[in-house]
């Protein structure tokens, strides 16, 4: 089932980042030594750990399982192998003045075409569509500005791609090719919100 995966919002006194696969289990060895053991809980569409100090971690998987569920023998373990897997990815990112357009496999970059100028929406699902024709696309990574995204996704040319999952929306400022490294790197990892104790 397709599903759409909203961004988490900044709440006050928490925070965000982005971790890697390979370096999650550090990332938690860390949050443990900082704010005490941690209980772990599957909550909130995601894994919870729960300090002795108060302090919350929500991790959450860069995607759904889609019958290739992660491997280990902890919930931790699970979730670091899902996040290191290969998945067909194809970046999205646009706004008004430019768009960055990418297939990838995880976080390597396979073909791509940026712009920079006022974005015509039909011009670049075209573009989109080329871009991602013969690859594996299985999720769509969007980002920018959510309305031109959609309008985008709503064209014709990319009548195939459209009802594939997205992925958390990423907040991209200047759509170029340089950030399209950065956005698949990020799609590819776990997305850590820390939450203060409750004052």
């Amino acid at each position: 089932m397709d599903r759409q995966a909203s961004a988490p919002h900044q709440r006050s006194g928490s925070r965000t980042a982005m971790v890697p696969a390979d370096r999650l289990l550090g990332w938690v060895e860390r949050f443990t030594a900082s704010h005490g053991p941690a209980v772990e809980d599957l909550d909130d569409g995601g894994l919870v750990l729960r300090a002795a100090d108060g302090t919350k971690a929500l991790l959450r998987a860069p995607w759904p399982t889609d019958g290739r569920p992660g491997r280990g023998a902890t919930e931790l373990d699970r979730l670091a192998s899902l996040a290191s897997q290969e998945r067909g990815l194809g970046l999205l990112l646009v706004r008004r003045g430019g768009y960055a357009i990418a297939a990838a496999s995880g976080s390597t970059i396979l073909a791509w075409k940026s712009g920079k100028r006022l974005v015509e929406i039909k011009a670049t699902a075209e573009h989109a569509a080329r871009i991602y024709k013969d690859q594996r696309i299985e999720y769509i990574v969007p980002g920018g500005d959510r309305a031109s995204v959609d309008q985008v996704l709503a064209q014709p040319a990319l009548r195939s791609v459209a009802g594939r999952t997205r992925l958390a929306f990423l907040d991209i400022q200047e759509p170029k090719s340089s950030v399209l490294a950065k956005a698949a790197a990020d799609a590819c990892s776990v997305r850590v919100i820390v939450s203060d104790p409750p004052d």
